[in-house]
């Protein structure tokens, strides 16, 4: 029986308020304001091509804290690949081949940055291949958030899970347990 997963497109909101929020950020001041305090954001990585999210998706993967957490997961290889059909936005994972599938610059309008060609993005995908128990657990449950706010915390910096706990918060995403980085 597949399981129901009841957070998906609040999770998907609140990732997407902290997408406006960086972006907001980079071309001001850097600053942003969150639950009462005033944080300056990290940069977040932006990916020009297909094999420059390979190439981070490697380097993620081979993280010795990443291969800690997830001792199954991290040692399988993702292969990252331009989604198929224009027209499609959405980036997804394909767990039957361990596959992130990202729409490029391509499939957007002239002219236009593709929203998936970003690092929350593509840390996104990762939480699911990192998902020890892909066919017992909820797509965006909370063990799903939690791998997201520890992927997001250690690898961009510990501001942007800040901001992702609070929308969570706020948009009622439960959070999971997060890994301990080394």
């Amino acid at each position: 029986m597949a399981v129901r997963d009841m957070q998906r497109q609040r999770l998907y909101d609140a990732e997407n308020l902290v997408a406006r929020m960086l972006d907001r950020a980079a071309a001001g001041s850097g600053v942003i304001q969150v639950a009462g305090s005033t944080i300056t954001a990290p940069p977040e990585r932006r990916f020009g091509d297909v094999a420059g999210v390979q190439a981070y998706v490697d380097a993620v993967l081979a993280l010795n804290w990443v291969r800690a957490a997830w001792p199954g997961r991290a040692c399988v290889p993702v292969t990252v690949r331009a989604r198929a059909r224009a027209g499609r936005r959405k980036a997804h994972y394909e767990s039957g081949g361990a596959v992130i599938a990202v729409p490029t610059h391509e499939h957007e309008r002239a002219g236009r940055f593709s929203w998936a060609m970003r690092e929350l993005v593509v840390l996104h995908e990762l939480a699911h291949h990192l998902d020890p128990d892909p066919v017992g657990t909820v797509p965006h449950g909370p063990e799903f958030a939690g791998r997201l706010l520890t992927l997001a915390g250690e690898i961009i910096g510990p501001e942007v899970a800040l901001l992702l706990r609070c929308t969570f918060a706020e948009s009622g995403v439960q959070a999971g347990p997060q890994a301990a980085a080394a």
